[in-house]
């Protein structure tokens, strides 16, 4: 790998992190500064704002013709953020599961999952896709605000009061300020996208990887690195059932928003692999149906069930790698996967789940 590429990839996650982070930041005090409550603005505005990096990314990728790219960073994004980013936060300290993600979240980023892909099936997502996956994101996003206002609360509203300086009394001109770091948040992400996928698209030339591979890891971890500093900073903080909710609430995103607002906007139809189709998208499928029996046993994720998720990605990647490269004992390690380890973990989550439900039976 070049230092040219090195440089891309770098500055366009610094830079994609670093607007998202600004353009969070400006939003939330411009439409404080307009009477919106904190609430809300943590479940519209900041819910919206951690999605940025992956929709700059995956935007930028389907107008530079790189459809994989675009796909393979949605898809590889909800992959790492359940299986790596909630497998590493749970290994630091075991998180706690509210029911309403078991009931209503969780449900619902499986039905978002199924939805893309029945949408994908005919090998790509149209503007009407995309309109109907955006759609979805914003009923999504005004049932969460009514329910909100109902719920009223005042725990979730003194975090993004705090986290944002939403207390704060606004200063003269405060407004100018704020509509300033929104437009400085914009340009970062936008030339961060940039830096990245150019970067992405010579790192697979370089080493004889498909955008779709690049897109699926390199991309995708790095676009989810937000999701990962916010889960530990609230396992450090001890609030170990908001790092769950925030990788649900962030896959849930990228699916109705990210990719439907790709579909929307791209000036052609994005086109979906037939790798994707059959590998890829019934993995990131499988592994949010694994959350359920997971989230349901105790409403708590085990630190052994973190270094489960952690093991799974990693033989995820380096199949991907492996396949691509065409490495002796691909073959092998598929064998394995195939009849040792997906049934092992089916019968495992069968037994959890069940055990589970028998427990709540006679509470």
């Amino acid at each position: 790998m070049t230092l040219t590429i090195a440089f891309y990839l770098l500055a366009g996650l610094v830079l994609l992190v670093g607007g998202a982070e600004v353009l969070v930041r400006g939003a939330a005090k411009l439409a404080a500064q307009f009477g919106i409550p904190p609430l809300i603005i943590g479940l519209t505005v900041v819910a919206f704002g951690t999605s940025a990096p992956e929709t700059a990314v995956s935007v930028q990728a389907a107008y530079a013709g790189s459809g994989d790219l675009a796909i393979g960073n949605v898809l590889g994004s909800n992959i790492a953020n359940v299986l790596l980013i909630l497998g590493i936060t749970a290994l630091a300290a075991p998180l706690v599961v509210s029911r309403q993600l078991i009931r209503l979240d969780v449900p619902l980023m499986i039905g978002a999952s199924l939805l893309a892909y029945g949408l994908a099936l005919d090998g790509n997502l149209s503007r009407l896709d995309g309109a109907l996956l955006f759609a979805c994101i914003l009923a999504y996003t005004t049932f969460q605000v009514i329910k909100g206002r109902q719920d009223k609360a005042a725990a979730s509203s003194d975090e993004f009061t705090e986290e944002y300086g939403l207390h704060e009394a606004p200063r003269a001109y405060a407004w100018a300020v704020n509509l300033g770091l929104l437009i400085l948040g914009l340009a970062l992400l936008v030339g961060g996208a940039n830096l990245l996928v150019e970067g992405a698209v010579e790192l697979a030339r370089a080493f004889g990887l498909s955008e779709l591979v690049i897109g699926l890891t390199v991309i995708a971890i790095g676009t989810s690195l937000p999701e990962l500093a916010t889960s530990l900073i609230a396992v450090l903080k001890g609030e170990r059932d908001i790092a769950v909710g925030n990788i649900v609430g962030s896959n849930i995103f990228n699916l109705l928003c990210v990719l439907g607002l790709t579909a929307l906007v791209s000036p052609v139809d994005v086109p979906v692999a037939t790798n994707a189709l059959a590998f890829d998208f019934p993995v990131m499928i499988a592994v949010a149906i694994a959350c359920l029996p997971i989230f349901f046993n105790g409403y708590c994720i085990k630190r052994w069930e973190g270094a489960l998720f952690v093991s799974y990605y990693l033989l995820y990647t380096l199949y991907l790698i492996m396949s691509q490269t065409g490495m002796s004992g691909v073959e092998l390690l598929r064998e394995a996967m195939i009849w040792f380890v997906l049934p092992l973990t089916t019968v495992t989550l069968l037994v959890v789940g069940t055990r589970a439900w028998q427990r709540q039976r006679y509470l």
